[in-house]
């Protein structure tokens, strides 16, 4: 009879529940792993915070992970299918392609960087890769969520006026596009020229940037639009 020694697994297990129990009780703080090429990114603030614990980066990195995978296979169905389907090419759906288009673009220049950031347990791509990570974030978030928004003046449209509705043409749905990424290309750029900038979490997972402006032109309208639309 084969006997296994589980003093290792039980060694191993005891010595990850002390280092969870240390988080709040010593001196460390969450910024202890940035790397230094990023230390003056990093406002004060997040200095009063312990450290996380291992295990919530890594329960986000798999979900980041599983996530990303299945938006990207999905969004990319979706162009392919609108875009090669003769019937399904309609001024509305273009808009529900450029929809498809920027979540397809936001998973792919996002979800690998930061899966990989959470198994380092902090941003590794140096301070460029930051701003430019936070570029993305920011390009494709507004250009999605007021895709979204141009998608339900349509329903609106169609919907409430019914047949008196004035339909969406392919040169109307192009300058709806054209006006969605210019948009979110303007606030994109603003950080970089000066107005906010772009700086790591406290958990330095990824880059995000304090724009309270920003945040009312596309959350706050966009979702409103969105709700108003909806209940009308």
């Amino acid at each position: 009879m084969t006997v296994l020694d589980i003093r290792p697994g039980v060694a191993a297990l005891q010595a990850w529940g002390g280092q969870a129990a240390s988080f709040g009780t010593s001196n460390q703080t969450v910024v202890d792993k940035v790397p230094a090429d990023i230390m003056h990114m990093i406002d004060p603030h997040w200095y009063q915070f312990p450290p996380m614990n291992p295990l919530w980066h890594g329960l986000l990195g798999f979900t980041i992970g599983v996530l990303g995978f299945i938006s990207i296979i999905g969004n990319g169905m979706v162009i392919y299918i609108f875009s090669s389907t003769k019937s399904l090419k309609t001024p509305s759906n273009l808009l529900v392609i450029n929809l498809a288009f920027a979540d397809f673009l936001m998973m792919v220049t996002m979800s690998p960087a930061m899966v990989i950031s959470c198994y380092y347990e902090t941003w590794v791509f140096g301070p460029l890769a930051c701003e430019l990570y936070g570029c993305a974030g920011s390009l494709f978030g507004c250009a999605s969520i007021w895709s979204m928004t141009m998608i339900a003046f349509d329903r609106y449209n169609v919907i409430v006026k019914g047949i008196a509705a004035k339909p969406m043409t392919n040169n109307g749905a192009l300058l709806r596009i054209l006006f969605i990424w210019m948009f979110a290309l303007l606030w994109t750029l603003a950080p970089l020229f000066g107005w906010n900038r772009y700086v790591p979490e406290a958990t330095s997972w990824s880059t995000p940037f304090s724009f309270i402006f920003l945040l009312f032109c596309s959350s706050y309208i966009p979702i409103f639009t969105l709700y108003s639309c909806s209940c009308t």
